[in-house]
C-alpha cells in the first residue's frame, strides 16, 4: 500500500474547505461557502480533491482537521469524518486551531497576527501568533472568547484578520491601531492547515483520536437552552485532551 497523500479538512467556520496533496505535486483543494451545508457536502468534497491525485482513502498518509473554537455543528462534522479516516485507516490525525490557520494564511514572516471569528452574542473568538522568520510559530494569545470588556488584555499586533460583530471589530481597531482585514482571503483554508503539519508551534498530532474532542469555545445553543431550563450544566466534552 502506497500511503503518500495528505488530506486536510477545515470545517470550523461557515466556509467548508478540503485539500489534499502528494509530495512533489500541486495541492488539490475545494471550498463551499455558506452555513449548514457541511454535513451534506463534505464527503463529496473529499472525493473531489482526491480524484486529481488518482487517490482514495487507502492512499492517505495522514489526515488533518481544524480544531475550534468555532461552529459546533461544523466542527462535529469535520472531526467525525477525520476520526473515521484516521481510525479506519490506522493513520495519524493532526489538528491546529482554526484561528491559527486563519492567521498563517494572511500573515508574513515576522508579523504578529490577531485572528478573530464571530462567536455570536456580540463576541468573537480570538487568538494571536507571531510568525517567526525560520518558519516556526509563537503563540501570543491562546484561542479564547472575547467580549467588549476583554480587549485590554490583547497583545500588540501588526495585523488583525477575520470577521465578527461590526461594533466589536471597530473596538478592536481602536485598541490595536489595526483595522480587521476580512473578505474571502481572510477565511481559514484546508490548504493552509496542511502547511502547519510538522511546523514547530503549528499543528499537533492527536495521540488518542477516539477520545479526542474539539474545543468548541462555548456550549452549543441547544445545550445552553437545556441548562437554562433545568438549572444545571451538562458535561463539557471539549475539555478532554487529545
Amino acid at each position: 500500500m502506497n500511503r503518500t497523500v495528505r488530506l486536510a479538512i477545515e470545517s470550523a467556520t461557515d466556509q467548508l474547505s478540503v485539500a489534499a496533496v502528494r509530495a512533489g505535486e500541486p495541492v488539490a483543494s475545494a471550498t463551499l461557502p455558506g452555513p449548514r451545508r457541511h454535513a451534506s457536502a463534505l464527503l463529496s468534497l473529499i472525493e473531489q480533491v482526491l480524484r486529481p491525485l488518482g487517490a482514495g482513502p487507502s492512499d492517505l498518509a495522514l489526515v488533518a482537521v481544524s480544531d475550534g473554537p468555532g461552529s459546533f455543528t461544523g466542527l462535529r462534522v469535520g472531526i467525525a469524518a477525520a476520526k473515521a479516516l484516521a481510525l479506519g485507516g490506522g493513520i495519524p490525525l493532526w489538528t491546529a486551531p482554526s484561528l491559527l490557520v486563519r492567521a498563517v494564511g494572511s500573515g508574513r514572516p515576522g508579523e504578529r497576527i490577531l485572528a478573530v471569528s464571530s462567536a455570536l452574542r456580540g463576541e468573537v473568538y480570538a487568538g494571536a501568533w507571531r510568525l517567526l522568520a525560520e518558519g516556526s510559530i509563537e503563540c501570543l494569545l491562546a484561542p479564547r472568547t472575547l467580549g467588549p470588556g476583554d480587549l485590554e488584555s490583547l497583545p500588540s499586533v501588526d495585523r488583525v484578520v477575520g470577521d465578527g460583530p461590526e461594533a466589536l471589530l471597530a473596538d478592536l481597531a481602536r485598541r490595536t491601531g489595526v483595522p480587521a482585514a476580512g473578505g474571502a482571503a481572510s477565511w481559514p483554508s484546508a490548504e493552509g492547515l496542511l502547511q502547519l503539519v510538522g511546523v514547530r508551534g503549528g499543528a499537533r498530532q492527536v495521540l488518542d483520536p477516539a477520545a479526542w474532542e474539539p474545543t468548541y469555545g462555548r456550549p452549543a445553543e441547544a445545550q445552553a437552552k437545556w441548562e437554562r431550563a433545568h438549572g444545571r450544566p451538562l458535561p463539557d466534552p471539549s475539555h478532554r485532551a487529545g
